[in-house]
């Protein structure tokens, strides 16, 4: 069952007298638990295609299904209300408050769903022992490394159950060592049955999708199986514990 389809959709911008045509005629479908990494050099379209994804932006023309609904024809509370429950999103800076605990990073997105405190703070937790930081879940920010931040991020983006991930660029902030770490993390929420959309201009990054759809001047170049596709892996248990 294919969560998204998008059919012939544009995007142009105007900057002054000048026309910017950041998507020309993008068609393609993602279905439920795909792995997809989307990549392209910069001025191809990619973070343009990410925002329409995402619902933070709309198309110019085309038509854009999410879960078999039309976005072009939802209110902006609506939209609003797709980009809270159904995806979560996963960014290179983090994004995070720098004043609140990884705990109420994580809780935000049930804070704007009207989820209650107890319930709330039951999800975040559960969530952030999930992704490894049961240790660090009354940290803040700034005392933690980046490859924590970028966990409690992937927490945040989880804790409500999306139909999406949409991650943009979510290694480019940490070494390689963290990074793999990360894609590690990636694969076991794939594996759980999530569905990913990795926004990257790394090759050895979008290795590890199922899938990786290519953009060039606004239009899809090519859109391909990965045919050796990384499997991430990580240290032994019994070394990670002494780690």
């Amino acid at each position: 069952m294919n969560i998204i389809s998008i059919e012939h959709i544009r995007k142009m911008y105007k900057i002054g007298d000048v026309e910017v045509h950041a998507l020309r005629d993008v068609s393609l479908t993602i279905n439920r638990n795909e792995y997809v990494a989307i990549m392209g050099p910069s001025g191809s379209g990619k973070s343009t295609l990410m925002n329409m994804l995402g619902c933070l932006d709309t198309p110019t023309g085309g038509k854009y299904d999410f879960k078999g609904k039309n976005v072009s024809l939802m209110s902006d509370n609506e939209l609003a209300e797709i980009r809270n429950r159904e995806i979560g999103f996963v960014f290179q800076t983090f994004n995070l408050l720098p004043r609140s605990d990884a705990l109420h990073n994580v809780e935000l997105p049930l804070i704007y769903a009207g989820v209650g405190s107890a319930e709330r703070k039951e999800r975040a937790t559960r969530t952030l022992i999930d992704v490894g930081l049961a240790d660090r879940i009354h940290h803040k920010p700034n005392e933690l490394s980046g490859g924590q931040r970028q966990r409690v991020a992937v927490a945040r983006a989880l804790v409500t159950n999306p139909a999406i991930i949409l991650a943009d660029e979510p290694t480019g902030n940490l070494d390689s060592k963290t990074g793999d770490e990360i894609m590690y993390l990636f694969s076991q929420i794939h594996a759980a049955g999530n569905t990913i959309i990795l926004v990257t201009h790394e090759e050895f990054v979008a290795q590890h999708a199922e899938r990786i759809i290519r953009l060039k001047d606004g239009y899809i170049s090519s859109d391909e199986m990965v045919q050796n596709r990384t499997i991430p892996k990580l240290k032994t248990e019994e070394n990670q514990q002494t780690a």
